[in-house]
């Protein structure tokens, strides 16, 4: 788990665990007030506890008179151990539990607990948690802090959480880990996680002000009136409640103007007192009132009084008090500067449909979506359905609203909102939009052929309808379908229903290349690709298409748009997707240490999100290094095209000579017809079956590369053609051609091998100087790489010439995790520990906690000497 600003409460916790652990107990007590983050921390103990025994129990506002019912909670599922208590402790649990009867001991029932979790600790370490502990009764209090005092022998660790103004004193004497506010720059780390509503700036900068580092009001408040539908169900809130009880008795102007603020998330006094004004409330009056009550502090900005107060505020109004007070704000508000506030404040103060105020709403979102903003977008669009009255309209805005919300990864919004259409006619475009919406949901949903497979069947429908939206579709199961690792058997769905036809009025598109590579074949399809390659709207497919282009160039062109585009638009896919696809083209020209850290930051931003990693860039890295055991179960990880993972073992085995496996895999991999794989594979096809001595295919495989290379005519792929040539004709100008072709490729792996390849078949002709020559070139290049499992084969040819190849020398990165390394690079580039926090979703202290052991692994001592240490610093040779 990763938490924003706990870092040094989260080392607390995993020191006493892991002190547990190693045979020495101990407690701590997380204090502070409601809402700041202790259940939190108590789910991380929960996470480090892996492998030990956890007890808990909670603290009841209802059970406080109850004696020892929160200790009966604790020891209830450590029973069995009961017969290692020594008699007189025993019967007082006994006692205490209601197993027997008699006068609970307090003392003795406290020496038992402990003898009780020491006897079950034998086994392995126990782990116990306590929340709520200010509503614990008084001799559950009473025999806790006898535990707690009284650990260091056993290992038990004992973690309580209570609120600091209500703590019992018992538990006083533990030690204490008080859990603070976080930071403003925490604040804002934690309102910008994914999943949060999506705020403007000055709407987020005063609920930083007003929630004072309060995780819990940093999740409330913007849901109680911001840029997001205001939450008004109930909260299981005691402080809120308290809140509201301080309303009884105000003047209806008093409670009017609070209602007022509370519904104004930007807290400025310019929008608050002409709004209160022009209800008519008498403002010296309600003011004076609205103060006393504590709530609220009208100065340069309207600031509640604690966290939970306004939210409280807003909750507590009755629809019509708050629909006057948002009518009254937006008509303050400057239509020219405050367009999307003013008509956010408009629909909420819309009882019924309203035509105006949704088309000011659809013209937000659409303001809002060019930012970035996509949670914001789909906030606006769904309320822009609901205010719509006009049914055709309205089933037009339920439908963006709905594509909106699955944007934003809200599936089950965006199902309702579906919903919602019922048994309204729907036009036949609409009809397969809306399958089309399905399909993505149940994609989202459960993934696999089933979402695929619904989409396909929309999409088809709706070509027959509007073949320019049909075709777009399209793209988006071929697109889904990559995803899925289905993208062969979609492919095949759509050439055996689409002709190769000419491209539309708008010139040819990502489909018409698809099916001109399908039907005429690479060598027609190649200029087609050429003109839409460079197209942004479909950054998956393009660089794909790419590489049938064999040209690393565009293709890393490609992954540098699609990442910068997911940088800037926010969106968690398409970021995901633009880090994965740089991996994916590091892992091809070599640059190992980019992939990593490519790997870590899109790993980071999927744990983040919820959403399990991309497994392909890490299968890619794995290969290429020549490392089966950090490939292992993610070759059959599912989320990856069905040649991906045959492709790469084949390369793995290649390296490691094992021909027979590399030539099984190889064969698997060109049985689907994945765009870019099946032609990546054949080099690894030829060489394994020359190797075992397969002559016939291996020629079989080399035309086909033949076809797949002449269209484009690169350096690169002409290179590797001509490598492979050499391999089944033996000749040694396919050789010198391949490296003279290759040494202008940033494919340097594939460089490297051709090399090697040369060499090898030098060595065989008696030629051990020329061989030398290629050998060493071919071991340099791939030992500096890290290209690890060719490089000892490049060493083995070398000695068998003679020549003990040179040890290559140990690389810093190799020391770190893949973390370490992505927060090492970004450090050496000069990015600050809040940036680099930012981009994996951690707090700037665990970044710094990470930074103290990348300066101790690579034995430096600051930021400033990370900077020009070649493998660390990208700017460094």
């Amino acid at each position: 788990m990763t938490l924003v600003g706990r870092s040094a409460e989260v080392r607390r916790i995993g020191d006493l665990i892991g002190a547990a652990r190693s045979g020495r107990g101990g407690a701590l007590m997380l204090r502070g007030e409601a809402g700041i983050g202790k259940s939190t921390l108590l789910d991380q103990a929960r996470h480090v506890a892996s492998g030990c025994r956890l007890v808990e129990a909670a603290g009841s506002e209802f059970e406080t008179d109850l004696p020892f019912a929160a200790l009966h909670q604790l020891c209830r599922p450590l029973i069995s151990h009961l017969d290692a208590v020594p008699g007189p402790q025993r019967r007082a649990l006994e006692v205490a539990f209601g197993l027997a009867s008699g006068a609970p001991d307090p003392f003795l029932a406290g020496a038992a607990t402990l003898t009780l979790l020491g006897a079950a600790a034998r086994e392995r370490p126990v782990v116990c948690l306590v929340d709520d502990a200010h509503w614990l009764d008084a001799a559950t209090t009473r025999a806790l802090a006898f535990v707690g005092r009284r650990l260091g022998d056993d290992p038990v660790a004992l973690v309580v959480a209570a609120r600091a103004s209500e703590l019992a004193g018992h538990l006083d004497d533990l030690p204490v880990v008080p859990v603070g506010g976080l930071t403003e720059d925490e604040s804002r780390m934690l309102l910008a996680t994914p999943g949060s509503v999506v705020l403007d700036a000055q709407v987020r900068d005063h609920i930083v002000a007003e929630a004072r580092g309060n995780p819990l009001a940093l999740r409330e408040l913007p849901r109680a009136g911001g840029f997001g539908p205001p939450d008004t169900g109930p909260v299981p809130s005691r402080v809120e409640r308290g809140y509201r009880q301080r309303l009884t008795g105000l003047s209806e102007d008093a409670v009017m103007l609070l209602t007022v603020a509370s519904a104004d998330p930007t807290g400025d006094p310019a929008l608050l007192w002409p709004a209160a004004r022009r209800l008519g409330l008498d403002v010296p009056a309600a003011a004076a009132a609205a103060t006393a009550t504590g709530l609220v502090d009208f100065a340069t900005r309207v600031r509640f009084g604690h966290p939970l107060a306004r939210s409280a505020v807003y909750r507590a109004a009755d629809p019509d008090r708050r629909r006057s007070a948002h009518a009254a704000l937006a008509a303050v508000l400057d239509p020219a500067t405050d367009r999307d506030r003013r008509a956010w404040h408009r629909a909420q103060a819309s009882a019924g449909p309203d035509d105006e105020v949704a088309a000011e709403l659809a013209v937000s979102a659409a303001t809002a979506r060019s930012r970035g903003g996509v949670h914001a977008a789909a906030a606006f669009l769904e309320r822009s359905a609901a205010l719509t009255s006009d049914p055709g309209v309205r089933r037009e805005r339920v439908l963006d609203a709905a594509g909106t919300a699955l944007d934003a990864g809200r599936a089950d919004a965006a199902a309702e909102l579906l919903a919602t259409l019922g048994t309204a006619v729907l036009s036949a475009e609409q009809h397969a939009r809306a399958d089309l919406l399905l399909g993505r949901i149940e994609f989202l949903r459960h993934g696999g052929r089933a979402g695929t497979a619904h989409m396909l069947r929309a999409a088809f429908r709706l070509f027959a309808v509007d073949p320019g939206q049909g075709r777009e579709r399209l793209l988006d199961v071929v697109e889904l379908s990559i995803a899925t690792g289905r993208l062969g058997g979609v492919l095949t769905a759509i050439f055996d229903r689409l002709p190769a036809t000419g491209p539309g009025p708008g010139g040819p598109d990502v489909l018409d290349a698809l099916l001109t590579l399908n039907h005429a074949g690479n060598r027609a399809a190649v200029p087609v690709i050429r003109r839409v390659v460079t197209r942004a709207d479909r950054p998956a497919l393009a660089i794909m298409l790419a590489g049938e282009l064999w040209d690393p160039e565009t293709q890393g062109a490609i992954a540098a748009s699609a990442l910068t585009a997911g940088r800037e638009s926010g969106e968690p896919v398409l970021l995901r997707l633009g880090l994965a696809q740089t991996a994916s083209h590091a892992v091809l020209t070599g640059d190992l240490a980019v992939a990593i850290t490519a790997i870590a930051e899109e790993e980071a931003v999927a744990e983040a999100t919820g959403g399990p990693s991309v497994v392909y860039p890490r299968v890619h890295l794995a290969a290429m290094r020549g490392r089966p055991d950090d490939a292992g179960g993610l070759l059959d990880a599912p989320g990856q095209m069905a040649a991906n993972p045959h492709w790469m073992t084949a390369l793995l085995n290649n390296g490691r000579a094992d021909y027979p496996a590399a030539l099984r895999s190889a064969r698997r991999a060109t049985a689907h017809d994945d765009l870019f794989l099946s032609g990546i594979v054949l080099p690894e096809l030829v060489e394994a079956a020359v190797r075992c001595g397969e002559t016939k295919e291996a020629a079989a495989a080399l035309d086909a590369l033949t076809e797949h290379t002449a269209g484009s005519a690169t350096p690169t792929g002409l290179g590797i053609c001509a490598s492979a040539r050499g391999l089944v004709t033996g000749r040694e100008d396919d050789y010198r051609e391949s490296v003279t072709l290759l040494d202008k490729s940033p494919m340097v792996p594939y460089r490297a091998r051709a090399h090697l390849l040369y060499g090898e078949w030098l060595r065989r002709a008696g030629r051990r100087r020329d061989a030398r020559r290629e050998l060493r070139i071919a071991h340099t290049l791939l030992a500096e790489r890290g290209i690890e499992a060719f490089a000892r084969r490049a060493a083995g040819e070398l000695a068998a010439t003679g020549e003990n190849p040179v040890r290559r020398t140990d690389r810093p990165h190799d020391r770190l995790t893949a973390r370490e390394l992505f927060i090492a690079r970004q450090v050496a580039g000069g990015a600050t520990s809040p940036e680099v926090a930012t981009q994996l979703f951690l707090s700037p202290r665990t970044v710094d906690a990470h930074l103290r052991n990348i300066y101790r692994k690579l034995g430096v001592s600051s930021r400033r000497q990370l900077r020009g240490l070649p493998g660390i610093d990208p700017r460094a040779t």
